[in-house]
């Protein structure tokens, strides 16, 4: 009775495996037919008051499945007015989509602190604008690092290294928004837009009250992402200010780079304050800032202990 209950058990087993088998044979290729509607400008611009170039990058949007490189929106009228009725005009030198605003003398700069800004677009028979302000930027007191080891090696960089944060005070009165840009050797770090790092007034947002504080500690540490820096590195940060639709776009923006995996929801388009005259569809944003920079090289002498655990 045992050995024949066994085989039961063999034979169970052998059929289960043959339906696997069968089952992974079926590989049927779904060929999915999608509706492609008509092209939309995407605006991707955003001024500073920094002295020098300033930018504003057009394109068309495509396809959900094609990958090639987004078309260039070519034989626009680019420019931007300010309050004061000021015309900046912004020219495809090089036809690639890329409009440049190009200063008469290289310390000049387009935007100012408390003033606004309108973008203006003329395209394919299509009029689109939008407005920003440049909001305040507060002071950065001051960027440290602190020793720290990791309990295994991480895939880049060193397993014992520094951490770098930085130290600003939010203003008072609420409804100022903050993007945090990570520099490293004098370029932006970690460009992927699952880092974005961005506050509402000292946190993360309107729900906490942190208005005229400091910056919260992960907020303030957000400079280091997945790896540590080493000695005598050159480590920095931007901080622009941005208005609150801004920082809503942004936080979308980071959303919909990190939605995957088996929790994953339907993809949507991102918000938009550009509007077109004639109601036709568009895609992007237009964004103002002013900016704070600082940078500055690890010292292990005179970096912080490594916090207890």
């Amino acid at each position: 009775m045992e050995k024949n209950k066994r085989n039961i058990s063999v034979l169970k087993s052998v059929a289960a495996l043959l339906m696997l088998t069968g089952l992974w044979g079926c590989e049927d290729v779904i060929d999915l037919k999608t509706e492609t509607g008509p092209p939309s400008l995407v605006v991707d611009g955003w001024i500073t008051n920094q002295a020098g170039l300033q930018k504003i990058k057009l394109t068309k949007s495509a396809a959900y499945f094609d990958n090639s490189p987004a078309p260039a929106a070519l034989q626009a009228d680019v420019w931007v007015e300010d309050d004061q009725g000021k015309i900046y005009r912004f020219e495809d030198v090089k036809s690639d989509g890329n409009y440049l605003w190009q200063p008469a003398d290289a310390d000049s700069a387009l935007g100012a602190i408390g003033r606004s800004y309108t973008l203006h677009i003329e395209y394919e028979g299509e009029s689109y604008t939008a407005q920003n302000e440049i909001k305040r930027i507060p002071t950065i007191d001051s960027l440290v690092f602190t020793h720290e080891s990791w309990p295994v090696t991480p895939e880049n960089g060193p397993k014992d290294g520094f951490i770098a944060e930085f130290y600003a005070r939010d203003f008072e009165g609420t409804g100022d928004c903050y993007w945090i840009k990570p520099l490293r050797d004098g370029k932006a770090y970690k460009n992927n837009p699952v880092y974005i790092s961005i506050a509402y007034d000292a946190a993360f947002s309107s729900e906490s009250p942190t208005d005229g504080l400091i910056f919260i500690q992960p907020i303030r540490q957000s400079l280091t992402i997945g790896e540590l820096f080493e000695d005598k590195d050159l480590v920095g940060l931007e901080l622009l200010s941005i208005d609150e639709a801004a920082f809503n776009f942004l936080s979308r923006v980071r959303t919909e780079a990190s939605n995957g995996g088996l929790f994953a929801v339907p993809f949507s388009n991102l918000p938009t304050n550009i509007k077109s005259s004639g109601g036709k569809k568009v895609l992007g944003f237009f964004g103002a800032s002013a900016v704070n920079r600082v940078e500055q090289r690890v010292d292990a002498n005179t970096a912080r202990p490594r916090r207890a655990r």
